[in-house]
């Protein structure tokens, strides 16, 4: 039933007006892994950026993994596929299938109100219920990214859960998406109030050690006491000393830590197994239903204000929406899924379409744009679509 109703939730809420694919699954033509390669080393050579590791899965298998460029600017330290970088909102992606997981084997009740499952949070005076699913989809109405900034200064996130309920409403809960770290962390607290065990030791014992994510961590200790380690630098190359520990006092919003390789294999963990077709697949890769899965990535919440970013640099993709824990987009008319993350000194994206299960997932230790448009360039590819220089790189001098 607890599944059934999540289904029928989603299901009422979602705009049917997406479009979800073309009528007719394209032939995947064939990824030109050199021509990637070629294109990320040559940015690499023409940008200030530091580092950079990348990773392509093809139909539910990994296929190529690589590094670019140094963990530390002028140390020749070079970063491979097991350099740890961190994850920043792609991490929303765990704590939304985490807290799925509990409500679909009944342990949280998704029409229950968050506020009752959160005890740190208090939302403003509303006539309408908070529920898992607002939540999740960034649909509680108040300013968005609300005390970010607190966070960084190093706040707890409990206390300022406790504040937000003095925040005025931008919009009526569930008519428009504003962003949030600090109350979307409300999930992990879910986690943990439910199980009666921390937040990380849930994920580790219920995604990463199944996954076999050795790198993967929640922790600043987990970051830097790994050997191989990538270091934050700033937009001008230089290097970041501090690592500030802000965002990983939300760790079910910005806390992951891991290699490419492992974000990899999340994100073939959140590609949906049609029938028939799981046998052939690792079974590490099964960990979630196909109802939660279809679930994360049903198109639910019009992104505007992300659409406006994508239509000045990567117009060709469209129609912006927020699931859960994952935004959908249309990509020439077919479903692509995927999140990005930033944090200071570090960038990570995974972008997939979830019927092929191909995806590209790629890391760095900068707060460049650029690479953004290694994606699409790898889409390109894959629907066998003339190739654009989404990169810029004929637009770029050798710095």
């Amino acid at each position: 039933m607890r599944r059934f109703f999540l289904a029928c939730l989603i299901g009422l809420l979602a705009l049917p007006a997406f479009a979800q694919t073309v009528a007719q699954t394209p032939r995947q033509p064939g990824l030109d892994l050199r021509e990637l390669d070629r294109r990320a080393t040559q940015m690499m050579q023409q940008s200030q950026m530091s580092g950079l590791a990348m990773a392509v899965v093809r139909d539910g298998e990994m296929i190529f993994v690589r590094g670019y460029g140094e963990r530390a600017r002028g140390t020749g330290l070079r970063v491979d596929g097991d350099t740890v970088f961190r994850w920043a909102s792609v991490s929303k992606s765990v704590a939304a299938a985490t807290l799925l997981q509990l409500v679909e084997t009944g342990a949280v009740d998704p029409s229950q109100p968050i506020e009752e499952l959160a005890p740190s949070l208090r939302l403003p005076p509303t006539d309408n219920r908070h529920t898992v699913i607002d939540l999740l989809s960034h649909r509680i109405g108040i300013t968005r990214n609300a005390y970010d900034g607190r966070i960084e200064d190093g706040r707890a996130a409990k206390d300022l859960r406790d504040e937000v309920g003095d925040l005025p409403y931008l919009c009526a809960p569930r008519t428009c998406h504003t962003y949030q770290n600090v109350v979307y962390d409300a999930s992990a607290e879910i986690v943990e109030e439910v199980t009666e065990l921390p937040y990380k030791t849930i994920i580790q014992r219920d995604i990463f050690d199944p996954l076999g994510m050795k790198t993967a961590s929640l922790t600043r200790e987990g970051l830097v006491r790994n050997r191989n380690w990538a270091q934050p630098h700033g937009r001008r190359g230089q290097r970041i000393n501090r690592l500030k520990p802000g965002y990983y006092r939300v760790p079910g919003a910005a806390g992951v830590n891991s290699s490419v390789r492992d974000l990899a294999r999340w994100m073939t963990a959140l590609m949906p197994i049609e029938p028939g077709h799981a046998q052939r697949d690792h079974p590490d890769h099964t960990l979630y239903s196909t109802a939660n899965l279809t679930a994360m990535m049903t198109p639910i919440v019009p992104t505007p204000r992300e659409q406006r970013m994508l239509n000045r640099n990567f117009h060709a993709l469209r129609n912006s929406h927020y699931g859960l824990g994952l935004r959908v987009y249309d990509y020439h008319g077919r479903k692509v899924v995927g999140h990005r993350g930033g944090v200071e000194g570090y960038r990570s994206l995974i972008l997939f379409d979830p019927e092929l299960r191909t995806g590209i997932a790629v890391m760095w230790n900068s707060p460049h744009s650029q690479p953004i448009g290694l994606q699409l360039e790898f889409l390109d590819q894959l629907y066998g679509l003339p190739r654009r220089d989404w990169l810029q790189l004929s637009r770029r001098r050798p710095s």
